[in-house]
């Protein structure tokens, strides 16, 4: 299903946190030497975009969602997820982090984001009509307004190098 107007500005963020996610994994395992560069990018994807994502999901869109009714045991579990992410980006910019649960790491918020892009979006673009989502859409402009609106570029430390 095409991704509705209102909802694309999310769907372009998980966007950016999936490419990190796909480094990630290509680039593991990961030396334990480069490990605390990649702690650093995941932090610093936490502090400009993330935070305000999982806000503003949380503020506008699991409530409308919940509106709905049939949505609630998905906005719990996404709720869940959340949580265990944010102590995971914590943990990153605490760099406590190891090669191996970094990888985790990059498994767990990808899932996340499908789940929400697969089955969340999916669900609400079926069951709201389109009043609800623009009102949703203006909603979420105001609660995305101090995100940075680009990916994240690589560091020299995480930039994948050709194969030799």
């Amino acid at each position: 299903m095409l991704r509705d107007k209102n909802l694309i500005p999310l769907s372009h963020q998980h966007r950016h946190a999936l490419a990190l996610c796909v480094r990630i994994e290509r680039a593991s395992p990961i030396a334990e030497s480069e490990v605390a560069a990649w702690l650093a990018e995941v932090a610093q994807h936490f502090r400009s975009e993330v935070q305000f994502h999982f806000a503003a999901e949380e503020s506008v869109v699991f409530r409308a969602a919940r509106r709905v009714g049939e949505l609630d045991t998905l906005i719990d579990e996404l709720l869940a997820d959340h949580a265990a992410l944010r102590e995971q980006f914590a943990s990153a910019e605490a760099g406590g982090m190891t090669s191996a649960e970094l990888s985790l790491f990059a498994q767990r918020l990808s899932a996340h984001i499908r789940k929400e892009e697969r089955q969340l979006f999916e669900r609400m673009q079926e069951l709201m009509d389109a009043r609800e989502l623009s009102s949703l859409g203006q909603a979420l402009d105001v609660a995305l307004k101090d995100a940075v609106d680009a990916c994240i570029l690589p560091s020299a430390a995480t930039r994948r190098r050709s194969a030799k």
